[in-house]
């Protein structure tokens, strides 16, 4: 029984073995017919991409899209094109890498680059070269990879046959040339200029230049055939000099000026004018205007009154005022006279401009050549380094009341000087007095001296351009007359006198400045300033008094007393006879001269 059972089971074994091996078969057998007809479908579209008469999908030719066209269809195309066809310029920044983002720039539009149409380098395309190429090489390669790369094509494939295209190298070169030169430019820094009311302010912009040739060789490379671009090309960058509108403000908000004179370099200095405006909203309108162009910038205009170009005809031209002093006393007074003069020739003064006699001429040394020469030293007259300088100033003042200029700081001498009128000096004196006066004209004023045949000249050179002049007038209020002060001196001979101190008499006056114009007509007549001069008296040095000898008394009444006589023959009480003396020879009265001081 038990054989029977093993017996049936390897039976039923057998049986569902054979029924398994017959599906599998099944499956084998479908799944080689799938792949049999897949694989005749994939050698069916290999066949097909290699011999279809449409161009594969997403080919370009010239930056032209051919995909899905026939070979004719591709050629009317891209021959249709092409008289159109420019090439795209853009330009690589000289210092940054090619491969940096962002760098390459938008195109000519920006002014960075430029569209060259084909026709400006005579160039000649074959058009069904290019095509031919472009179809035969997309289907070359091995036929069982057609298919793949038939059904790949989600992106665009340029094609590029150099030899299909021929340039003019005359046109070429010209091209180049001319888009070069179109492209390069040197920077335009910010400017501005003044109108009545308002600025006209240039926006900065950066300079560029593009080489031609490396432009001309870029061309010929042909190496834009594909994208009809040339972008690895560099520009060399020159960049601006920037204003904002805060420095403009600040350089044409200040003090108005006149146009000068620079006596060092012998040139005239431009004029400044005085602006001011919105500084925000100029700023704003600079910032949105483009490169190089020009903003107008509303503001409140102040021109000066005398330009550089005025200045040219009128600088110097006419005499504003002139003095003239007689100059006396001692070798060493005149040559310090002289020197002081010498100091102050050819100063030039601009408009505002104020002269300091004391920082002008400088101390007064004997380093510098100044002697010693009678001068005041608290009211004594004494020999001094400099005496003498005060002629200068006094000549210089009188010049400058007569220019009809503005006296910023005068003193009267202590006393009366010879040399001059009477309020009409100006005294100075080293860590002491000073004269000064301001240039209130609208021109440059020089100053001249001359000193001739014992004359000393003081002329002030500008431009009087309405012929207007002044005079002046001294009216006296009060004077001291001085008085004889004997003074006995010893050392002189008996009755010999000497002039110790020589006498100035007191004044107390005022001077009036009268402006005329240039016909005669008196403008103005102003107060000028007062001068109070002391008193000095005369002193007088004599010599003593010579004593006469005494005379006995007699008595009217010589009965009343008893006087003892010496012998008869001594005259008790000789009387002297007086010195003979020449009437003609009177002991004389010495006196200093004092006409050169001060």
């Amino acid at each position: 029984m038990e054989q029977i059972n093993e017996a049936a089971e390897k039976r039923a074994g057998g049986s569902r073995l054979k029924k398994s091996g017959g599906a599998g078969g099944a499956a084998l057998i479908a799944l080689g017919l799938t792949a049999l007809l897949a694989g005749g479908a994939y050698l069916g579209l290999c066949a097909y991409a290699v011999n279809s008469a449409e161009i594969w999908n997403n080919s370009v030719v010239l930056n032209q899209d051919v995909g899905g066209l026939t070979r004719d269809q591709a050629v009317q195309k891209l021959e249709a094109a092409v008289p159109d066809m420019v090439i795209r310029l853009t330009l690589l920044d000289d210092t940054t890498p090619p491969d940096a983002p962002g760098n390459v720039s938008t195109g000519a539009d920006s002014g960075q680059g430029a569209d060259i149409p084909l026709s400006d380098l005579g160039a000649e395309v074959d058009v069904p070269a290019l095509v031919d190429f472009a179809d035969r090489t997309q289907r070359s390669g091995p036929f069982l990879t057609a298919g793949y790369r038939w059904l790949s094509r989600g992106e665009s494939h340029s094609f590029s046959m150099k030899e299909a295209i021929t340039l003019d190298p005359e046109k070429t070169a010209g091209t180049a040339q001319r888009v070069a030169e179109s492209l390069s430019w040197p920077a335009l820094n910010t400017e501005y200029d003044v109108e009545e009311d308002a600025l006209l302010v240039r926006v900065p912009k950066d300079g560029q230049s593009v080489d031609a040739s490396e432009l001309r060789e870029a061309l010929e490379s042909r190496n834009w055939d594909t994208t009809l671009s040339v972008s690895q090309l560099r520009q060399t960058l020159s960049p601006s000099s920037v204003l904002t509108a805060r420095d403009i403000h600040d350089a044409v908000s200040g003090e108005v000026k006149n146009a000068g004179y620079d006596p060092e370099t012998d040139t005239i200095t431009p004029e400044r004018m005085g602006a001011d405006f919105d500084v925000p909203a100029a700023q704003g309108a600079m910032d949105a205007a483009e490169p190089g162009s020009t903003v107008r910038v509303a503001a409140d205009i102040q021109q000066p009154a005398v330009t550089a170009e005025d200045l040219e005809e009128l600088l110097f031209r006419d005499v504003l005022g002139e003095a003239k002093t007689h100059v006396s006393g001692t070798a060493a007074r005149i040559s310090n006279v002289k020197l002081a003069s010498a100091a102050f020739n050819g100063t030039v003064l601009n408009t505002g401009d104020v002269f300091s006699y004391n920082e002008t001429v400088g101390q007064r040394t004997a380093a510098k050549g100044y002697k010693p020469a009678p001068a005041y030293v608290q009211g004594e007259t004494v020999d001094e380094i400099g005496g003498g300088v005060c002629q200068p100033s006094s000549t210089l003042y009188l010049a400058c009341l007569r220019a009809n200029l503005e006296i910023t700081e005068r003193y009267a001498h202590r006393y009366v000087p010879a040399y001059i009128g009477k309020g009409m000096d100006a005294t100075v004196s080293w860590g002491g007095p000073d004269y000064k006066f301001t240039n209130n004209t609208e021109y440059p004023i020089k100053i001249e001296t001359v000193y001739e045949k014992g004359y000393l000249t003081v002329r002030l050179l500008g431009t009087n351009v309405d012929g207007t002049y002044a005079k002046m007038s001294y009216e006296e209020l009060s004077s001291t007359p001085f008085e004889v002060v004997y003074e006995d001196d010893p050392t002189l001979a008996p009755g010999q006198e000497v002039v110790k101190v020589t006498p100035y008499t007191g004044y107390k006056g005022k001077t009036y400045r009268s402006v005329y114009a240039a016909d005669g007509t008196l403008i103005s007549r102003e107060y000028e300033d007062t001068s109070d001069y002391k008193v000095r008296n005369r002193v007088i040095l004599r010599g003593p008094v010579e004593e006469q000898p005494s005379v006995p008394a007699v008595n009217p009444n010589p009965g009343d007393f008893t006087v003892d006589l010496p012998p008869a023959e001594t005259d008790p009480w000789p009387v002297p006879e007086p010195p003979v003396q020449d009437p003609g020879t009177d002991p004389p009265i010495i006196v200093l001269p004092e006409e050169g001081i001060g």
